[in-house]
């Protein structure tokens, strides 16, 4: 009789979203590994259907709490994308501000709460507010500056609602994002001091061989436009996205999971793969800092991804910074369009990787049919992949041992578990 081990995390912690892990040894060796999220489907897509396209960025923006805007700014790019509609250059500098906000937000609560924990021993951000009171402060500060940016320019911080195709409904006063400038100005400084912390921490030697898939864009570190781009040296235009990448179900999970079209590979998106396939962008004082504190390029260490992700940081407050101090209000805040049927698709980079939509409007205005890729359900595949290797190295620790490892192997990537969740198993029975 071969014997069979199992492990289980029945809700991990310290994820947006509820997910769960379920590894079974048979023989000592892996038989399987399963990323289980179970949360609900919310059915976005199907609740856009036959609405006027001026909803799609309202209702996006429910998606995610944390990265509203990844789901708002895809939208409408994709959106603008089908209506032929040409922005203004001061519409592109507000939409990289508004999503500077986000990045702030979204990576100072990852490093400082949900993963710095996991490397100085401990169960939670508030347990290690003990010993780490300043720490966690700045972390506070900094995802504050996040969501006052977002308030000014978005409307509100949880699910703007200044977004629109085309634009904004309104532009700022110069006032307002004046005042935000000291407290971003204390914010970079904070950002490097977080860079040279969390590069100080002991990590695994645990190295991939990834296919990365970013954005690129040869003047500007990624966030709205560019192409796609492998790290196996492939470029991969928007329009090209549905037949090089597919999404397939699994029986464990409520997301749908990402693959290579050709092989049905899996790969790997979010900040490691940004930085690695757009180092060269990144700002000046972030680009410095990566070579002060040694960090590889390529890097290929998952666990590595919160020094990524806090160089990000160090980029968002200093372009920030720079759009804050140039700015001068403009009209109008939004381009003019027509109505016309048509399709559209647009990848941006979320916090936590790619984000790809595709829109279908007819010469109504109303959204006829869509499909939303996020970042999780495209790193669900490679992180099983990933927990696969990991456990089969560490077969002889206990239980527990394995599970808190795969947990912090998990949180590396960051995943929004509730923005992935959007398959739904129908039952039919002939009565």
């Amino acid at each position: 009789m071969s014997e069979t081990r199992t492990i289980r995390v029945e809700m991990m912690t310290r994820v947006e979203g509820e997910g769960a892990l379920h590894i079974c040894l048979r023989e000592g060796q892996v038989a399987e590994v399963q990323l289980r999220i179970f949360e609900p489907p919310r059915l976005f897509e199907a609740l856009l259907r036959s609405r006027p396209l001026e909803d799609v960025p309202d209702i996006t923006a429910r998606i995610c709490g944390i990265c509203p805007v990844a789901y708002q700014m895809t939208s409408v790019h994709a959106l603008e994308s089908a209506l032929g509609i040409t922005l203004s250059p001061e519409i592109r500098r507000l939409r990289r501000l508004l999503y500077c906000g986000e990045w702030i937000e979204s990576h100072a609560l990852h490093i400082h709460f949900l993963h710095a924990p996991d490397f100085l021993g401990y169960d939670s951000g508030i347990e290690m507010a003990a010993d780490y009171r300043n720490e966690v402060n700045r972390g506070l500060q900094l995802k504050k500056h996040g969501n006052r940016l977002l308030e000014v320019l978005g409307g509100r911080a949880i699910h703007p609602i200044n977004v629109a195709v085309g634009g904004f409904y309104r532009t700022p006063r110069r006032d307002e994002l004046a005042a935000l400038i000291p407290d971003f100005e204390w914010g970079l400084q904070a950002a490097i001091e977080t860079v040279r912390w969390v590069a100080g921490f002991q990590f695994p030697d645990f190295n991939r061989p990834y296919e990365m898939i970013a954005l690129v864009h040869p003047e500007e570190y990624p966030f709205n436009e560019g192409v796609i781009k492998s790290s196996a040296g492939r470029t991969i235009t928007m329009h090209d996205f549905e037949r090089e990448f597919e999404e397939v179900h699994v029986a464990h999970s409520t997301a749908l999971q990402s693959v290579r079209t050709a092989g049905r590979t899996s790969y790997l998106v979010g900040p490691l793969a940004r930085i690695n396939l757009a180092r060269e962008q990144l700002d000046p004082v972030a680009r410095r800092l990566a070579d002060e504190i040694g960090f590889a390029h390529p890097c290929r260490n998952p666990y590595q991804a919160i020094i990524a992700r806090a160089l990000e940081l160090v980029h968002a407050y200093s372009e920030a910074l720079t759009i804050l101090r140039d700015y001068q209000p403009f009209q109008p805040p939004r381009a003019h369009y027509t109505y016309q049927a048509g399709t559209g698709c647009w990848a941006t980079e979320a916090p936590r990787g790619l984000i790809f939509h595709n829109y279908q409007v007819d010469e109504l205005g109303k959204v006829q049919k869509t499909n939303i890729v996020p970042p999780t359900s495209q790193n669900q595949m490679q992180i099983e992949d990933d927990l696969r290797v990991l456990v089969s190295g560490i077969l002889n620790d206990s239980d527990a041992e394995i599970a808190r490892k795969c947990e912090k192997l998990v949180r590396s990537y960051d995943p929004c578990i509730s923005c992935s969740t959007h398959f739904l198993k129908v039952h039919r029975k002939e009565i």
